[in-house]
């Protein structure tokens, strides 16, 4: 029932029939970051839902960071489309990292009312996180399980109009 679309995967995406599509921002820092996303996928996978996750298997760090590397490139792209495309955004900031790019997520996104936040105690900015998801009126939890049952929630209501 569960649909997880990754950039590597998406090229020739058809139609989905899911109730609702989700993306998975947040803290990826490969080797620092723990692999949060997979979390939340078992936890949805029971439900109609797609799931956008922009961790990729193969993420190769030599790559450049410039506009002008086509990897890097279209990576940046899929996630800004996937963002303004999903109708929720999971958004995980993990205490391990700095999460830089999340944080200018958050700020893109402040405003479009499907953000869900999990920032957990020990995180070197959460007090920036809680004064922008308080000004926004985001949903904010201090762990992944809660996030996860707020998605949970919004999935239900969209499936029964509730």
């Amino acid at each position: 029932m569960c649909r997880v679309i990754k950039p590597e995967s998406s090229k020739q995406e058809p139609k989905s029939s899911s109730i609702c599509s989700l993306f998975l921002a947040g803290s990826i820092e490969m080797g620092i970051a723990e692999d949060w996303q997979s979390r939340v996928i078992h936890a949805l996978s029971n439900h109609n839902i797609t799931i956008y996750n922009p961790r990729r298997g193969e993420w190769d760090s030599n790559w450049s960071q410039d506009e002008k590397s086509i990897q890097f490139n279209y990576q940046v792209n899929w996630e800004i489309s996937k963002l303004l495309e999903a109708d929720y955004v999971l958004m995980y900031f993990s205490p391990e990292t700095k999460s830089p790019i999340s944080m200018l997520e958050l700020g893109f996104l402040a405003r479009d009312k499907k953000l869900i936040v999990c920032c957990p105690d020990g995180f070197w900015k959460k007090g920036n996180i809680q004064v922008m998801c308080s000004r926004f009126n985001i949903p904010l939890f201090s762990d992944l399980n809660s996030a996860v049952g707020a998605v949970l929630t919004k999935i239900h209501a969209d499936a029964t109009g509730y």
